[in-house]
């Protein structure tokens, strides 16, 4: 993977800090993308770049066509390719349906799955055009077992994996692959919201008797992201400590 050149998106904390890392230290240059925590998107970056890789950020927003074109472009002018995608930026807007609004809804489907979708089409040309790609998507369990109070975030990670195995058919032929990676609770800042009742309750769920790490799904990903995984495309992995 030296040498290669990876848009992460949500980049600067959690899961997908942890994937920058993890291909920084495989070589893998990196466009950084974040929403909007200017300290915490930087410090991702120097520690990628402490490494011996090169990196970049850039803010914006993945629900809008220009920020996704604005991340293929930055990696075409400073690194000539791209390589590697990983669709990590999402959030959550956890509410029962009868209370949800709709705008809420809404958020959660255009950052997560609307989102996911114009990153892939910013990229596929240059990718198609390399005959080579790695496209990464992170979707989550509760896209494959639904859970209550999540109908939004469930149904834009089920669409992610979708979306996934379709593109996956679309593109086999020219070198790309298209993976999707489903975590189950995973210690971040997203779940650091969640009640100590409720947080004890997902663990007592885990049959692996924890919550997993960033690191854990880095490594998934990365394995989607190498060339090892040429021959793997169309599917999910999920890292949950078996709990789906």
């Amino acid at each position: 993977m030296q040498g290669r050149t990876a848009i992460v998106t949500g980049g600067s904390r959690g899961i997908g800090r942890a994937v920058c890392l993890e291909l920084a230290r495989r070589g893998v240059n990196l466009v950084i993308g974040y929403a909007g925590n200017c300290q915490a998107a930087e410090e991702t970056r120097q520690a990628c770049a402490a490494l011996g890789v090169s990196a970049l950020t850039l803010q914006g927003n993945v629900a809008e066509a220009e920020t996704c074109e604005a991340l293929t472009a930055a990696a075409l002018s400073d690194f000539g390719r791209v390589d590697i995608l990983v669709n990590n930026a999402g959030i959550t807007r956890d509410n029962l349906l009868m209370r949800m609004g709709v705008e809420d809804f809404d958020a959660v489907i255009r950052t997560n799955l609307h989102g996911s979708f114009l990153m892939m089409k910013a990229v596929s040309r240059q990718m198609m055009k390399q005959r080579y790609g790695r496209i990464v998507n992170l979707s989550s369990v509760v896209g494959l077992s639904g859970n209550a109070g999540q109908v939004n975030y469930a149904a834009s990670k089920a669409g992610v994996i979708g979306m996934t195995k379709s593109f996956a058919k679309e593109v086999a032929s020219r070198g790309i692959t298209v993976n999707a990676v489903a975590p189950g609770f995973i210690e971040t800042d997203m779940t650091a919201k969640m009640t100590e009742a409720a947080a004890k309750a997902a663990a007592a769920s885990i049959p692996a008797g924890r919550m997993g790490t960033p690191e854990d799904v880095a490594a998934a990903a990365v394995f989607f992201a190498s060339s090892e995984a040429a021959y793997v495309t169309g599917q999910v992995l999920a890292v949950d400590g078996g709990m789906y």
